[in-house]
């Protein structure tokens, strides 16, 4: 058994070559890290401006190349989640002048693309949302189209899928529409999320406040950082030590119970990844 005792999940983290890369999923099986779920980075980051769904794809081949070598720095195990972060509806309307019909459907032939690669055995998860800051009312309806599409492709792979959504306790809608496609709510995870989430499971940032609540809530939930990697924004969100450090500060102040929910019971809900089974000896 790990340094902690139990095994170290980090539920969304990115991890860039060109940046901290593989020494970030290092410092965090230092601080007691063990696993890690690493969702690609925003296309445009790594200077892919799609036109079609196949342009996506060299994001989610790096992206499963980096989990291979995280894999062998860590004691766990590292998983891809793929998909289209839901601001590119912005630069492909903002910016390049498209309807927000016609990014709807570029954005879901990049969820195509991502579930394609995860059909493959590749990703346990896809990646889709809805911009989290003010947008008209087409680009509000079309980004919710792309989450209706997202779930749909879960549901055909047998996936889960994370979220990047508006900040909120309530993800009901969502939830109605993973029902509806076949996809168990349970599976559909609000990164970024608060100590509290109706509908879906919350994967709680590592702010003391908000774990806090997930953990007398006596609800599932999972713990991360979203660390961006980016040199221009060293720590942001949070460093990638973080989660080991608010492991321990959970079962200092007695929270056991919940540190096996967040690292061990949620995980194999939500993804069918057995974090005890996959700790080296």
């Amino acid at each position: 058994m790990t340094e902690l005792g139990t095994p170290v999940l980090d539920d969304h983290l990115h991890l860039d070559a060109a940046n901290r890369g593989l020494e970030a999923a290092k410092d965090f099986a230092r601080a007691g890290g063990t696993h890690l779920l690493v969702v690609n980075k925003p296309s445009w980051h790594l200077g892919v401006e799609p036109d079609e769904g196949a342009d996506f794809r060299p994001v989610f081949e790096e992206t499963v190349r980096l989990v291979e070598a995280a894999r062998e720095v860590l004691d766990g195990d590292a998983w891809p989640v793929l998909g289209v972060h839901p601001g590119l509806i912005s630069r492909l309307v903002d910016d390049r002048g498209l309807s927000p019909a016609a990014a709807r459907d570029l954005m879901r032939a990049g969820i195509d693309e991502a579930a394609a690669v995860a059909s493959e055995g590749r990703a346990v998860a896809l990646k889709s949302g809805r911009p989290h800051y003010d947008v008209d009312d087409a680009v509000w309806a079309a980004s919710n189209d792309v989450i209706r599409h997202a779930c749909e492709r879960a549901a055909d792979e047998g996936l889960a899928l994370q979220l990047h959504t508006e900040m909120t306790e309530d993800l009901t809608d969502v939830a109605s529409w993973a029902a509806d496609a076949g996809l168990d709510p349970a599976r559909v995870v609000k990164h970024y999320a608060g100590g509290r989430l109706a509908g879906c499971t919350p994967s709680v940032m590592c702010e003391k406040d908000s774990l806090e609540t997930a953990a007398e809530a006596g609800e599932p939930f999972l713990m991360e950082t979203d660390f961006v990697d980016d040199a221009d924004r060293p720590g942001a969100v949070m460093g990638p030590k973080t989660v080991p450090r608010r492991v321990r500060w959970l079962r200092d102040r007695g929270h056991e119970e919940a540190v096996r929910r967040a690292h061990v019971e949620t995980p194999m809900d939500v993804y069918g990844i057995d974090t005890e089974a996959t700790l080296s000896e």
